[in-house]
């Protein structure tokens, strides 16, 4: 019998008003980031009940010092994150892939 495996899994999540406290930047900033694909909402219909992941918030707050350590515009902001968020996906990948070839190779 082949047992069916269900995984509870919890998402820390961070609110609007959380995020700009900690970052301090205005609920206006993070409509900009959202309106420019850096960021999706976690969950929340209104823009006040936005909650974000932690993996998220991290994105954003990676946005926020690139755009004042490097002094790019929104547009700049947001290829540059797409760009990183491609290189770590093809990290993880290539990682991946790897060990799997290091099993393949075992086997024989």
């Amino acid at each position: 019998a082949v047992e069916e495996i269900k995984m509870n899994i919890s998402i820390l999540r961070i609110s609007v008003r959380e995020l700009c406290e900690q970052e301090g930047i205005s609920a206006e900033q993070v409509t900009t980031i959202v309106e420019h694909g850096i960021a999706r909402p976690h969950s929340g219909k209104t823009q006040q009940d936005w909650e974000f992941d932690t993996t998220t918030a991290a994105w954003i707050r990676k946005a926020l010092r690139l755009r004042r350590d490097l002094e790019l515009d929104w547009i700049a902001t947001a290829m540059l994150i797409d760009l990183l968020r491609q290189r770590d996906w093809l990290q993880d990948e290539n990682q991946r892939l790897r060990q799997q070839l290091e099993r393949f190779l075992q086997e024989d």
